[in-house]
């Protein structure tokens, strides 16, 4: 199988249980290596994972889980709030901003993690099942979130099952076919 992801794509990642979507997901990381073929990560220098389940801090806002990887990469402070608050605005969250972690709902956590993921301004996004425990509306709301990151400069990648997410995305990636 031979693909090219490019920058301001979401890409859906599809296949039956089983059929390496995690995997590939993780050879793209470069955590794992190919046991057969090549990866080339062309202009590929960071890489962010939004893990299946988000994980946060329970008392922390969630302006602050956005606005840390915008500290990390050298923004002063009052800037990275501002930031944050746009970026938590951009996929539906503005209301919570100053919301503790704790108190989100799944698909506010998960929607919550795709923002900071994107804060860090990664070359290459990978996204693990979005959707694959929250209900329809939260699903819904991810996947609205994912169709408006596709314009960052981004490669984002989105292993999933659900066809509604695979809608979301510009292109797809059927590893059944393959």
């Amino acid at each position: 199988m031979t693909f090219t992801l490019t920058p301001n794509n979401v890409y859906a990642l599809t296949g039956p249980s089983g059929s390496g979507k995690s995997t590939l997901l993780s050879i793209l990381a470069g955590w794992t290596e190919p046991t057969g073929g090549t990866v080339r990560r062309d202009s590929v220098r960071s890489i962010a994972w939004v893990f299946q389940n988000p994980h946060g801090v329970a008392g922390r806002t969630a302006e602050d889980h956005v606005a840390l990887p915008l500290l990390a990469r050298g923004m002063l402070h009052a800037d990275a709030r501002r930031e944050a608050r746009q970026r938590l605005a951009r996929v539906g969250l503005a209301a919570v901003a100053s919301a503790p972690f704790h108190q989100l709902s799944g698909g506010e956590a998960q929607r919550l993690m795709l923002a900071r993921g994107m804060a860090a301004a990664p070359d290459l996004l990978l996204v693990d099942e979005p959707t694959a425990q929250l209900d329809t509306t939260s699903s819904d709301a991810v996947n609205q979130a994912l169709s408006t990151l596709a314009d960052d400069g981004t490669i984002i990648v989105v292993a999933t099952h659900d066809a509604r997410t695979r809608d979301a995305c510009t292109s797809a990636i059927d590893l059944a076919a393959h």
